[in-house]
């Protein structure tokens, strides 16, 4: 099989969808790897360790997107790449179907079967292909918060961890899952007073047992969170419902009962985002001011820590994509239940319930 690894263009994504070990991985299962110039710059990677351990260097994503049976990317496509898509094509990345409309209709108009990292679970719950990301999100959502908390980010002037004498600042997380509990331990870290809430008593019972004496954990009902969010100084939205829209859990008036300069981070924004008021950005421009708080959207952040995030994340998908190139998608799917739950899309039909649901579309196997 043809295995294709397009440079990322979405703006201000540096991270790469293969390693050169993972070339060789490939090339030693019998498969050939085609590689766009450039693809691993970001991440610190040159060509000539990708050709050294054999790849093929082509000059252009159409070159490497007309040779390819397998596409391995980490962002979804944007509209610049829909043309160079063909029937039947296989692309495994991130692609968050339930948040946008437009690019589940228009990968079903291209046919592709789309295999989202996103929704690859194995039995027991676990999300091997989103928890790398999920961590470093979580761990940026503290450091990026920090940053913008200080006055000349427009923030409220404040130091998250206080000094002596001073109190540190009052951080909500919405979200217990692996995000959450990242941000969580980050944020008491750096001397916070932290607030978990979350609606799963029994995760909340293994945070509270696990997290330092700062932390503290909190039933998710909507009275508690409208008090929790006027208190805070910084809330992270860390709310993952698999391959569905984030639930919208901070509304647009409990916005404006915020301090003025508080700080929102919304790491569920590539999914909708769990906080009304809250609109994707980028790197290049990352926030907006709405009712005097500041609100961070970044749909990519792992994506600026481009060398840590490749490889946590070709850690985790190089097994899949082996599996996948050796057996052909379908017999993977079948032989493999985190494979099966990966297809979102096949042959202009949707395959995942909860993209179905999310648009009131047919699911194909009902």
């Amino acid at each position: 099989m043809i295995i294709g690894v397009p440079r990322e263009v979405k703006q201000d994504e540096y991270r790469v969808a293969l390693i050169p070990y993972g070339a060789e991985a490939l090339r030693k299962h019998g498969h050939q790897v085609v590689i766009e110039r450039g693809a691993g710059a970001g991440s610190g990677l040159d060509d000539g360790e990708y050709a050294q351990l054999g790849a093929q260097i082509a000059e252009s994503a159409e070159e490497v997107y007309g040779q390819a049976d397998l596409i391995v990317k980490v962002k979804e496509p944007v509209p610049q790449e829909y043309g160079l898509l063909r029937e039947g094509q296989v692309v495994f990345g991130y692609f968050h179907f339930a948040a946008s409309r437009a690019l589940t209709e228009a990968m079903l108009h291209a046919g592709i079967v789309a295999i989202a990292y996103e929704t690859i679970h194995t039995p027991d719950g676990r999300h091997p292909l989103l928890m790398p990301m999920s961590e470093i999100a979580g761990r940026m959502s503290i450091q990026e918060g920090a940053k913008y908390l200080e006055r000349p980010q427009q923030g409220r002037g404040i130091l998250l961890g206080g000094v002596p004498g001073v109190e540190p600042a009052s951080v909500l997380i919405i979200g217990g899952g692996v995000v959450g509990a990242q941000a969580a331990r980050t944020a008491a870290g750096l001397g916070a007073r932290v607030t978990v809430a979350d609606i799963d008593l029994d995760r909340l019972r293994h945070l509270d047992e696990v997290m330092p004496a700062n932390v503290t954990t909190l039933y998710s009902d909507a009275h508690a969170l409208r008090r929790k969010v006027r208190e805070a100084d910084l809330v992270v939205g860390a709310v993952l419902l698999e391959g569905a829209r984030a639930p919208v859990l901070v509304t647009e008036e409990m916005v404006k009962t915020m301090k003025p300069g508080a700080v929102v981070v919304d790491v569920s924004v590539d999914q909708g985002g769990c906080i009304e008021t809250i609109e994707p950005t980028t790197h290049g421009d990352p926030i907006r001011i709405k009712h005097g708080v500041v609100h961070y959207g970044v749909t990519n952040m792992p994506g600026a820590v481009g060398r840590t995030s490749t490889y946590a994340l070709t850690n985790a998908t190089l097994p899949y994509l082996l599996e996948i190139a050796d057996k052909g998608f379908e017999r993977a799917a079948a032989d493999n239940p985190a494979i099966r739950a990966g297809l979102n899309l096949v042959g202009g039909q949707v395959t995942n319930h909860a993209v179905a649901a999310t648009f009131g579309m047919d699911c194909a196997g009902e």
